[in-house]
């Protein structure tokens, strides 16, 4: 019964009387464990924060000015959240509503805020219009039920301000009605508010001369058309006939507008992939040479535990159990770090990356954390158990005589 006691007592006393090699075993397993999940996450945030962009974008057409078209200005504005605008003028708008083809339509207007006196924060201004929007609104509506009213606000999560706050623009002044869910994209640092209010922006921001709209009248000018393209109809086949057939504007396929940045997130998810098959590779010879070396140094310790009559079977349930220990406080080390690392400092990947980066939500982080800590534990349980049925086979005769 003392045997018995001494040997299911073991597996703890030589953790704590190792710890050198302990801490060596614990940090591999750790170094597996956050590169699982760190890896996984970032890939994952990616993706998320791609399609969060898509859905925001909402729309089958964006036709802009072809002025602006050619020099991509626009990309940077709707898609990077770099402060600027575009106008044409509400003829030309006019001209694509009419076209076959087009269904929904709605109009935006851009408005970037200074830096000055004028304004509470540069920002992004973002203006749509309730009745036709169907981009816009349907987000808003998760944070913010009621109708939006004239001088009325609402902020990205990014943005430090609260519901209730006063924010000003060219000199007036906004009320906050609603801050929006994250989103990992450019839009959680935008405003945005109906289009009376703001016209009403535009509007002060040439009285001040602080913007110049050259030929184009504040009140008649539009930044863009989000367009639906009606049943029987491709957004190829409306694109191609407003290009052709029109003057002054171009018509770009939203998708075609995220398809660099889908190719650039593949390209990061490749290289962090291949990182990740590197370290855990790595990791993985570590282990097994680890446990390898441990059991050479301790042959003689086991040959006394079978003489005192432990069982092969109890050797190597020993050096299992010491793997499963080692394994679970290095897996949730690892996994707490990778939390550390990646979730309170998303909006600086996402600024360094320049890609939409939204982190899951609680339930998938958690069924991530608990997948990366199984995943190291199984690896170094499986490393361990290599090391397990060599103990099993070691001759007890041979050890103590000092024979390898």
């Amino acid at each position: 019964m003392m045997k018995t006691h001494i040997t299911e007592s073991l597996p703890f006393r030589n953790i704590a009387g190792k710890p050198a090699r302990t801490a060596a075993l614990v940090l591999m397993t750790a170094l597996l464990s956050l590169t699982v999940f760190a890896g996984t996450m970032v890939m994952i945030s990616l993706k998320t924060g791609l399609n969060s962009l898509g859905s925001r974008l909402g729309a089958d057409l964006m036709v802009v000015p072809a002025e602006t078209a050619k020099d991509l200005n626009y990309e940077d504005i709707v898609l990077h959240g770099s402060t600027g605008e575009f106008y044409m003028d509400v003829s030309q708008a006019a001209e694509v509503m009419e076209r076959d083809g087009v269904g929904q339509v709605s109009a935006q207007f851009f408005l970037a805020s200074a830096n000055s006196s004028c304004c509470s924060v540069p920002v992004q201004l973002i203006g749509f219009d309730p009745e036709t929007d169907f981009t816009v609104t349907p987000w808003i509506k998760r944070s913010y039920s009621k109708e939006l009213k004239d001088m009325d606000i609402v902020i990205g999560s990014s943005l430090n301000a609260l519901v209730g706050d006063t924010l000003t623009f060219y000199g007036c002044e906004c009320h906050v009605a609603a801050k929006l869910e994250n989103t990992g994209t450019s839009f959680d640092t935008a405003v945005f508010t109906n289009e009376n209010t703001i016209k009403r922006l535009m509007d002060s921001a040439n009285e001040l001369k602080k913007k110049d709209f050259g030929d184009i009248d504040p009140e008649k000018a539009v930044s863009c058309l989000l367009i639906n393209v009606s049943d029987g109809y491709t957004a190829q086949k409306v694109r191609l006939d407003i290009n052709v057939n029109l003057s002054g504007v171009k018509a770009v396929q939203t998708k075609d507008l995220i398809a660099g940045m889908s190719e650039s997130i593949g390209s990061v998810a490749d290289i962090v992939g291949g990182l990740m098959a590197i370290v855990w590779t790595l990791g993985l010879i570590i282990l097994l040479l680890a446990y390898n070396m441990s059991i050479n140094g301790r042959k003689k310790e086991f040959a006394v535990l079978r003489i005192v009559g432990a069982s092969r079977k109890r050797l190597a349930a020993i050096v299992m159990q010491e793997a499963l220990l080692t394994g679970i406080l290095g897996a949730v080390t690892g996994t707490m770090v990778g939390m550390l690392v990646i979730m309170p400092f998303s909006t600086m990947i996402e600024n360094k990356l320049g890609l939409p980066f939204l982190l899951p939500d609680i339930g998938k982080t958690a069924m991530l954390a608990a997948l990366s800590i199984a995943a190291a534990v199984i690896s170094g349980s499986f490393s361990a158990a290599v090391s397990a049925f060599r103990i099993s086979r070691i001759d007890t005769a041979l050890i103590l005589r000092g024979d390898d």
